[in-house]
């Protein structure tokens, strides 16, 4: 089945079964490998893009339901020379260890940012990061990356 889809602002055609998860697409067929699978089962956050802004476990989306969205990739937030805010929170804070987590962790961040803006207790974050899992390490640095992710998000909006 032939869709259109617009991902981090570029249109890509593919011609991929009905059934086909947009975590495979990304993964599979467009070679975008920041969005990673981590259960299978929806229940670990790795998986998480942004669909019309709005973070979506990508394994539990069909890649036809997301036709006519805009979907960002964590590729799509920003550049190596420009880090999005809330990816240079995360190197900053050492948000990360193996970094497996990380890309669905910071698309969290956005979408915590999204519904709650910019200003962030941890302990709003550590509420709102259920269904994000990180094997490594104690969620203290992620927790300290969104606060100040969103805190530079509010700088630049400002």
């Amino acid at each position: 089945m032939e869709q259109k889809l617009t991902i981090n602002g570029d249109t890509q055609v593919v011609d991929v079964p009905a059934a086909t998860l947009l975590v495979e697409v990304l993964r599979d067929t467009l070679g975008l490998t920041g969005t990673h699978i981590g259960c299978d089962t929806s229940q670990c956050g790795a998986c998480n893009v942004l669909v019309d802004g709005v973070a979506v476990k990508s394994c539990t989306l069909l890649s036809a339901q997301a036709e006519g969205a805009v979907i960002t990739t964590i590729e799509g937030l920003g550049t190596a020379e420009r880090l999005h805010p809330m990816q240079q929170a995360f190197r900053d804070a050492h948000g990360l260890q193996c970094g497996f987590c990380t890309p669905g962790m910071v698309i969290a961040g956005l979408e915590i940012v999204r519904k709650h803006g910019t200003r962030l207790t941890p302990e709003l974050v550590a509420h709102e990061l259920e269904g994000n899992l990180c094997r490594c390490t104690g969620y203290l640095n992620i927790v300290k990356a969104i606060v100040a992710g969103a805190a530079a998000m509010e700088r630049i909006d400002a």
